[in-house]
This record gives C-alpha cells, structure tokens and sequence, in this order.
C-alpha cells in the first residue's frame, strides 16, 4: 500500500532590517539617518493635520540601535527672564558619544492643565525636537511649525536650539550685568541693530526682548 504523502508546512520568514555595522559612533549614526522610518502617526482633529511625537520617534529608531544606547535627559535652565526644559538626547557605544540639545519654554497659559502637565508637554516638546536635531528629522510640515491652534500646549516660538542659545548667550550676560538703564539701553540698540541685520532669528529676539524687559523693571526700581 503506497504511503500518502504529507505535504511540509509553509513557513513564512519576515526580514527584520537591520542598520549596517559601523566602524564608529559617527558613522552608526549616519546609517540610523538613512534608515529611520518615523511615520506621522499622531492626528489633530481640530485643525485637520498628522504629525509625529516624541514617543513616535523613539519606537521607529529602537530597532536600529543594535548594541548602541540612546538616553535622554531633562533639567530646567533659566534663560534670559523665563525658565526654559533643556532636553538633552545622546548616542553612545560606550566609548564614544554624540549628543543634541533642544530648549523648550513653559506656556504662561495653562488653561485646563496643572503645572505638572504644562511641565510634561513641554519635556515632551523639548525631546522630539533634540531627537530631529539628533536624527536629522525634517518637521518644516509638522503642526510646530503651522499657526497653532487653541488647544496646543506649547508655543512654536518657545523652541531654542543649542545654536541659537550660543548666539545669544553674550548678549544675555551683558542684559543680566547692566547696572544702569543707561548702559541696558545701550546694549539693547546694540541687540536691536543686530536684530536687523539678521543676526538673530525670530526665536532668539523673543528671548532677548523679554531679557530686557526683565531688567528694565528691575533697574527702575533701584
């Protein structure tokens, strides 16, 4: 009698990609640039538009970390007049490391939230903006960058990178260092002429302004 034959299960192999073994941290993170999928998973009904959060970023990059370690880090830092979230992101291989930083200021609107949810959005905001710097994410199109709508939690204008804090810092000692308003004056036409020429962007006047505002009230009451 002729035995039956049984015919073998099919068995499906998925193909997991993986980022090319690099010869160093730099190049590590020049492969994780190339294959870094972070899909605009998130949807705002009210104004109609998808966008990507911090939370996004991290589960697409995770796969392509391999033996790699990615941390992130917050701590509140004092910028001109307003207290900013300083997120810091950093790669390593446990020899070498590359990090980004992003500033992120509080709302002084907290309309429906606590302080501790105003605090959360804003470590939020603050660390998906050190991961695009980090990743090289482009968010020119996300909801950040569009005029905000009423429910958003943090301004677009609050967003300071480590290079616009380096920019300013100078001007923002010499603010804080005034004694008179005689000589604030006198760095604020200096701060406003540089203003002009383009040396500062929209993000860093606002901060300049409100350091000078600040001081100003301090040194009239002197």
């Amino acid at each position: 009698m002729p035995m039956k034959k049984t015919k073998k299960p099919k068995v499906t192999v998925q193909v997991i990609k993986k980022t090319a073994v690099a010869k160093n941290i730099h190049q590590a993170l020049v492969n994780i640039q190339k294959d870094l999928r972070a899909p605009k998973s998130q949807f705002n009904k009210f104004a109609n538009f998808k966008y990507r959060s911090c939370e996004d970023i991290l589960e697409a990059v995770k796969p392509l970390l391999g033996n790699l370690h990615l941390t992130i880090s917050d701590r509140i830092v004092l910028v001109g007049a307003r207290y900013y979230i300083q997120a810091t992101v950093k790669l390593s291989d446990g020899k070498e490391s590359i990090e980004n930083v992003a500033f992120a200021r509080e709302s002084l609107a907290k309309k429906g939230m606590d302080d501790a949810q105003i605090t959360g959005a804003t470590s939020s905001y603050a660390r998906k903006y050190a991961l695009n710097g980090l990743f090289a994410i482009d968010d020119t199109k996300d909801a950040d960058n569009k005029k905000q709508a009423p429910s958003s939690k943090v301004k677009a204008d609050s967003l300071l990178t480590e290079g616009d804090m380096k920019k300013i810092s100078g001007f923002l000692q010499e603010i804080n260092n005034a004694k008179t308003t005689a000589e604030l004056n006198k760095i604020g036409v200096r701060t406003k002429a540089a203003g002009k020429i383009g040396k500062f962007n929209k993000n860093q006047l606002i901060v300049l302004r409100e350091a000078y505002a600040s001081k100003s009230k301090k040194l009239a009451f002197k």
